[in-house]
């Protein structure tokens, strides 16, 4: 691992950073205030091929990993246009199915995902099961040649403009702990039904709840085994982890950039507060903490696309945890160095202050990553 990044690596932020800057926060809080989709953005990035660098050229992507598409994720961020289904589309569906799909799923789907002519959503979470996913009482049944799906998931992002959502279930006869079976299942299909959530968060993208109720589907919607593992269902939630981290950075990076960008125009006394250093050192600072955890990021891309899964879940839930710390901080201390400012619409930082705040909530919350670590790293007796 290199702790600097290859040329086309480098090349790829540039241009991405290019189309992110062409339509910026102000379309981005624009579409978000008015209930409308980034649909744009979204058509383009898949266009230019940014949306599918993850995807194996076979199947119509740019076959890199999920590095390369945590790029793409954090410069669109950085540019004010952070696309929450990036997390969840490309990222972790793609990714399952790119690894566990069969061969007429690949097809179907992969170059879809690669060009950006299909969003999926992802629908793991239960109103009683919150962090603990062995507790989830979404089942599939065998029903003839298909099968039968009934539950209900909540906080699942955008299934409004979902083609169709890749749901984590147990079959009927499982007990105890979870051994995932996966299904895809569109929106359109009969028996599904799903509500949007009220969000005090600016955002296109909307959270719903997913109600499944006798939903009929073919045998071929099953993604994978039937009783697939974690290790088939973590394909696609360390990534998950890797791109909520990027996506943290980018917005970091933002606000780092309006809050030294104000600092060094904005004059109160003889000299611009940049200078004092009851600014200048808690944005170092912020700096520093960001610039930490990036790198845990990029290292836990790096050992994903090398095969590391184990290494890798490590990684990542380090790196989000570390991303989600850093980017509170750049986003709190761009506030304090606007002033009242900092809370204005015109200045575009206080929205910023609820998308950070959420990161320390999901996709993980920071405390089931502290007992990740205290129990995989540290080796300490498991507390819960």
């Amino acid at each position: 691992m290199s702790f600097v990044e290859t040329e086309e690596r480098q090349a790829l932020r540039a241009a991405v950073a290019e189309l992110g800057a062409k339509y910026g926060a102000s379309y981005y809080v624009e579409k978000a205030k008015a209930g409308q989709k980034t649909d744009e953005l979204w058509a383009e990035a898949g266009r230019l091929g940014y949306l599918g660098v993850n995807v194996p050229e076979e199947y119509g992507g740019g076959g890199g990993g999920i590095g390369d598409l945590a790029a793409v994720c954090e410069e669109l961020a950085a540019a004010g246009c952070p696309l929450l289904l990036m997390v969840v589309s490309p990222a972790i569906c793609a990714t399952i199915i790119a690894r566990s799909g069969t061969e007429a799923q690949k097809k179907h789907w992969l170059p879809r995902f690669a060009d950006g002519s299909v969003k999926m959503a992802f629908a793991i979470t239960e109103p009683d099961a919150g962090s603990n996913a062995h507790r989830i009482t979404t089942t599939a049944r065998r029903d003839g040649d298909g099968w039968v799906l009934n539950g209900q998931k909540t906080f699942i992002s955008g299934v409004d403009e979902a083609d169709a959502v890749l749901f984590v279930s147990r079959t009927e006869d499982q007990k105890g702990n979870l051994r995932p079976s996966l299904f895809i299942v569109p929106t359109g299909t009969d028996g599904f039904t799903f509500t949007p959530i009220d969000m005090e968060i600016v955002s296109p993208e909307k959270q719903f709840i997913c109600h499944l109720d006798d939903v009929r589907l073919p045998y071929d919607a099953l993604v994978g085994d039937e009783d697939g593992g974690l290790l088939q269902l973590f394909a696609g939630l360390n990534p998950e982890r890797i791109m909520a981290a990027a996506m943290g950075a980018g917005i970091g990076r933002l606000a780092l950039g309006k809050a030294t960008s104000y600092a060094k125009d904005r004059q109160v006394f003889k000299t611009p507060i940049g200078a004092h250093q009851g600014l200048a050192h808690p944005l170092a600072a912020a700096k520093i903490e960001l610039e930490l955890a990036r790198l845990m990021g990029q290292k836990a891309a790096w050992l994903y696309d090398e095969g590391d899964d184990m290494g890798a879940g490590e990684a990542a839930n380090m790196a989000k945890y570390a991303t989600a710390e850093a980017a509170i901080h750049c986003v709190d201390q761009a506030i304090q160095t606007h002033g009242g400012n900092g809370l204005t619409t015109e200045y575009g930082v206080g929205m910023l202050a609820g998308v950070v705040r959420l990161m320390r909530i999901a996709p993980v919350s920071r405390e089931m990553i502290l007992n990740f670590v205290a129990q995989h790293s540290l080796g300490l007796p498991k507390s819960y």
